[in-house]
């Protein structure tokens, strides 16, 4: 596997200008793909300057999603419920920019792993773009578009070129176009990914200084107090003083889930 067989398919995406490439392989059914978000986001906050992020969605139902969208140009054509619909909604939302493709991705794991919302509800799913502001009569044009089935094929793509069996699964590339992918599946401590960023360098590299709190909140929509702690890497109870003294300041709100508390900032 190395990146030329990938990259001289049409239909792959082009080579990034920052020396690291990284593939993140994503189930939107794997608890393991929720679970991973604390360390994305560390790893982009410390050490975005080296690499470029690109999540590919490793759904576990492929042929099922090419039916649906083949046969149906209107996507409520197809039931209101679809094990398909995750999916396709992620692939409709980075239509409006891969930021927000990354934002309703982490909202729907959010819905579905803390709420227990049924996120192959197509409703649920519009309820989601809403609640990040999307464009949702955008939103829903794209659900319904051949280029979703596009999308989704070059994910297929991706994962086939690059054998990917499982979620989550990490693929780094090097500048050099000649040589192999380091493939790493499952879900491995911090230090590992950074240790591979290292290796792939040549080097030893630098974390940032991570940005004020307020800027956190405004590039990722909410936060868990455990997840602020290890960015700013102090004790939790500090971490949870500073946000309960913002609470009181109305900068930010709390929402209370049965096995975490998250924080997002305050909807004006």
């Amino acid at each position: 596997m190395n990146r030329r067989t990938v990259l001289e398919n049409p239909i792959s995406p082009s080579a990034c200008t920052r020396p690291i490439e990284l593939y993140v392989f994503i189930d939107p059914f794997c608890e393991e793909c929720w679970t991973i978000q604390p360390l994305l986001r560390k790893l982009q906050v410390e050490y975005d300057r080296y690499f470029t992020l690109r999540i590919a969605l490793r759904t576990s139902l492929p042929t099922m999603n090419l039916q649906c969208s083949q046969k149906n140009e209107d996507a409520l054509a197809c039931e209101k419920t679809h094990p398909t619909f995750p999916s396709i909604a992620v692939k409709a939302a980075e239509f409006q920019g891969k930021r927000a493709g990354f934002r309703f991705l982490s909202k729907m794991l959010e819905y579905s792993f803390l709420k227990s919302r049924n996120v192959t509800s197509f409703s649920v799913l519009v309820e989601i773009a809403n609640k990040l502001n999307l464009d949702v009569d955008e939103f829903i044009r794209d659900f319904s578009s051949k280029n979703v089935l596009r999308s989704l094929q070059v994910d297929l793509y991706l994962a086939k070129e690059m054998e990917v069996d499982k979620a989550p699964t990490f693929v780094f590339f090097n500048e050099n176009i000649e040589d192999e992918g380091l493939k790493v599946s499952g879900l491995y401590g911090y230090e590992v990914y950074v240790q591979i960023l290292e290796e792939l360098m040549g080097e030893s590299i630098i974390p940032d200084i991570p940005p004020t709190l307020d800027d956190l909140f405004r590039r990722f929509d909410t936060l868990a107090t455990k997840e602020i702690a290890e960015i700013y890497n102090i004790p939790e109870k500090s971490a949870d003083r500073e946000l309960k003294k913002r609470l009181l300041q109305q900068h930010v709100e709390r929402l209370h889930f049965q096995d975490m508390t998250l924080w997002q900032k305050k909807q004006l």
